[in-house]
């Protein structure tokens, strides 16, 4: 079963815009808004639980024309923003239920968190994963205390088999929702940033498919201050939330074709409480590509020193496509949510994100085979200071005349400029260049 409140608060001049087909909860609960002492009595119950976490100035500000503080949520124990409403909806359930146990099916930011505070409470936990998650992610889910079960080839697979064990056992099946409690949890973010950064103009989050951060936030920032601007990023490969809120409900026909990069933000999972809230409270939500998340990543990493993933760049990706040119002078915090990138993407964000930002190029070119002709080539990327990262010659299958060979370079420099100087200089030498294009 899911964790539906039967208390929730929703706005209500957006109920008439959801149909009720739509809706995951009753109208008889759908009477007001989520309330602030809601917010406040959730950040009082978790604040032995999870990191007052910093919202620090970056020194990213000079480069982007504003006051820029970063709230660090990605340092919480499982690297994740989601421990807030975790933890706030686990100590609400009723004693009993607490006895028997909660069961989740993903290797989602979610479960992790329900895996790492189910265990610090004592509740028995159950996370059933399929057979194609990695091993990291199993085995760090284990040593947060849970009972991993591998099973299913597919994530809906695995979600059958947690149903089935749930009704079988009595556990409490838990999916990622909109409850009040859940929503009231993540909020509690909105409420450390409005305190931790003075005459705030606007923050940003991210937003998606997981938009409770967004909208438990809003709730908190718009009763404190109604002038502070909130505004939710997406990602254009799947914009699901624009498409909802024109559509007045959740649209479920999003595919992502590329979950391992995107995560969690690249699933639906809010309903119509998420959705009600963010329509009423959000001022804008933007959408950016890939190639913005990627070159947000590596600032963040430079800048920052934070290893973050696709949900944690996204509000900062914003600012790198040019988005928000409203914001410009302005104090501006950015949520920087989660920090779960695996390994093997690590390795290869980074250097997509160093060629999207004209630091690493690679170009051909053919040499007389020739004792001292690389090494003038070598001499020549010395002095415009390219730092050569690969080198690759090929005589076998050179397609120009005999005794020549087909030189390939990887070349890492500073930005673009630098990158058209070489590429200038390259061809006034080797006229028969050719740069590869990215």
């Amino acid at each position: 079963m899911k964790i539906v409140s039967h208390n929730e608060e929703l706005p209500r001049d957006a109920l008439s815009r959801i149909p009720q087909s739509s809706s995951r909860t009753s109208l008889s609960s759908c009477n007001k808004l989520i309330r602030f002492e809601d917010i406040s009595a959730a950040a009082f119950k978790i604040q032995c639980g999870v990191q007052k976490t910093p919202c620090m100035y970056s020194r990213l500000s000079k480069q982007y024309g504003m006051d820029i503080y970063l709230k660090k949520e990605f340092l919480q124990y499982t690297g994740s923003v989601k421990e807030r409403g975790v933890l706030y909806l686990l100590t609400s359930l009723p004693q009993d239920q607490q006895r028997k146990g909660v069961i989740v099916a993903s290797d989602s930011n979610f479960s992790m968190a329900v895996a790492y505070h189910a265990s610090g409470l004592r509740i028995p936990v159950f996370v059933i994963m399929s057979t194609s998650t990695s091993s990291a992610r199993v085995k760090m889910c284990r040593e947060y205390g849970a009972m991993v079960i591998s099973y299913g080839t597919t994530a809906k697979d695995s979600q059958m088999h947690a149903r089935r064990l749930a009704q079988e056992n009595g556990y409490l099946y838990l999916e990622e929702e909109d409850s009040a409690v859940y929503l009231s949890g993540l909020g509690t973010v909105g409420l450390e940033v409005y305190e931790q950064v003075p005459k705030l103009d606007a923050v940003i989050f991210p937003a998606g498919g997981h938009c409770g951060l967004l909208a438990g936030s809003a709730a908190a920032l718009k009763h404190l201050n109604p002038h502070i601007s909130v505004i939710g990023v997406e990602s254009e490969s799947f914009p699901v939330l624009q498409q909802s809120l024109k559509a007045g409900h959740p649209t479920e026909d999003q595919a992502c074709s590329n979950h391992h990069f995107y995560g969690d933000v690249s699933s639906l999972c809010f309903g119509s409480n998420s959705l009600q809230l963010t329509g009423k409270l959000v001022d804008k939500v933007v959408a950016v590509r890939e190639e913005d998340i990627l070159i947000s990543m590596l600032r963040l990493l430079e800048y920052e020193r934070a290893t973050v993933d696709a949900e944690g760049a996204i509000g900062l990706a914003a600012l790198v496509a040019g988005k928000l040119p409203e914001l410009k002078g302005k104090r501006v915090a950015i949520v920087i949510c989660s920090g779960n990138l695996e390994l093997h993407l690590l390795q290869q964000c980074i250097a997509r994100a160093l060629n999207l930002d004209n630091r690493v190029c690679r170009f051909s070119l053919v040499l007389s085979d020739c004792p001292g002709d690389i090494s003038k080539l070598l001499e020549i990327l010395a002095r415009e200071e390219a730092r050569v990262l690969d080198i690759k010659q090929e005589r076998m299958f050179v397609t120009s005349e005999l005794f020549t060979v087909e030189v390939t370079c990887t070349v890492e420099t500073r930005d673009k400029i630098h990158t058209a100087q070489l590429r200038n200089v390259l061809l006034e030498r080797y006229p028969t260049v050719a740069w590869t294009e990215r």
